[in-house]
């Protein structure tokens, strides 16, 4: 069970996370979980270039081990990065050393003050650990790309049906959501170009809080 659109109780109650940007312009904030990985990653990377987007990818760290190449054509093609723990742990599953160990694991392998938990789960004490030295990014609208219960045009009407402006949006890089973002990212990012808006990374968020 998962809430496409975040209640505006819940980022009431959890303040001292991003879940969007405030913003003059008509702009939205992709992100991209899980990766990077082999032919989807690059994909995503080619579909942004061609709609002149920017992203932000929160990456698993030993996906960024594996796949150097990929991670480092992230950060020259203009895209922001963020750690997403070593291993895509849960953090209500998980002792607090141990998610800590593992979230510092990822940071041997990129530079960022970015941090998104796997499945948005995380402890109260692991939080209060982590938003110490980083800032802690949610979301606004989560585009159900990873739910194999839903149709790929399902997944476009979640995200056309509930973004606005400053909207922090999540997708995934993942092979489990490979058949669906191929369908929704090229027709989300179209939709954006008619309507007046453009995709920017979190790079804001580095400025002001690094």
């Amino acid at each position: 069970m998962y809430l496409v659109k975040t209640p505006p109780i819940v980022k009431t109650i959890f303040a001292d996370f991003v879940w969007h940007i405030e913003t003059d312009i008509k702009e939205v904030y992709l992100t991209f979980d899980d990766g990077p990985i082999p032919g989807l990653t690059p994909w995503v990377l080619d579909v942004l270039a061609e709609y002149n987007s920017k992203a932000t990818f929160f990456c698993v760290g030993e996906n960024v081990k594996k796949n150097r190449s990929i991670f480092d054509r992230i950060i020259q093609e203009g895209h922001t990065i963020g750690n997403h723990t070593y291993n895509h742990l849960n953090g209500w599953n998980t002792e607090n050393e141990v998610y800590i160990q593992n979230v510092a694991e990822c940071d041997n392998y990129m530079e960022t003050n970015l941090f998104r938990p796997p499945y948005g789960k995380m402890k109260p004490s692991q939080s209060s650990l982590i938003k110490s030295e980083k800032t802690v990014v949610m979301w606004d609208v989560l585009s159900g790309d990873f739910d194999l219960s839903i149709t790929k045009e399902k997944c476009l009407t979640n995200v056309i049906e509930n973004y606005s402006q400053g909207s922090v949006i999540v997708f995934h890089d993942n092979i489990k959501a490979e058949e669906k973002l191929k369908f929704v990212l090229p027709s989300f990012l179209e939709h954006l170009a008619e309507n007046g808006f453009v995709s920017s990374n979190l790079g804001c968020l580095i400025h002001e809080y690094a």
